[in-house]
């Protein structure tokens, strides 16, 4: 397989100074960004196809951290009412990972774009110190956005590796 480069169409710049709310939300911009960038130019039969023996695939992650998104910022956070398409109790730990045949780039994608939207609306105006409100054990906004920069970063270079591994792209 040939490796090749992809270019990102636009690629939102990291401030190298700025306060610490700016440059947390700039960061984990720059990871969520990177997530649907992963998803350019390919297929949603590639996308959708297992190259690994976890569940992890490009939109399976994209779909797992739509679901993320919400979890910590929408209902854990700020104590919103949400739901998901899985009971408490459902075995299948990885199920927000998994794909159904309705699920296409554009609507995971659209789906995720529309979850971050109200993870900014939250975060907007808050204060880092901030306490979620729908915690046994609440963390302020500062531990969730650094958790959220991780879990994301974390996940993108999973992303890395499966794109490569589906045509051979290869990105920053």
């Amino acid at each position: 397989m040939t490796q090749t480069r992809v270019v990102p169409h636009e690629r939102l710049p990291v401030p190298v100074t700025g306060d610490e709310k700016t440059m947390l939300g700039a960061f984990l911009d720059r990871y969520r960004e990177t997530m649907i960038w992963k998803l350019d130019g390919v297929s949603t039969a590639q996308a959708s196809r297992r190259l690994v023996p976890s569940a992890s695939t490009l939109l399976g992650i994209v779909k797992h951290l739509a679901y993320v998104e919400r979890s910590w910022f929408q209902l854990r956070f700020a104590g919103q009412t949400v739901t998901f398409p899985w009971t408490k109790d459902e075995a299948d730990k990885d199920l927000d990972f998994r794909i159904d045949p309705s699920d296409t780039i554009e609507n995971i994608t659209a789906f995720y774009q529309q979850e971050i939207a109200r993870s900014r609306a939250i975060v907007g105006p808050a204060s880092l110190d901030d306490l979620a409100r729908n915690m046994e054990n609440p963390r302020s906004l500062r531990w969730i956005m650094i958790h959220m920069i991780e879990e994301t970063a974390r996940h993108a270079g999973h992303a890395d590796i499966l794109r490569e591994l589906t045509d051979g792209a290869i990105g920053q």
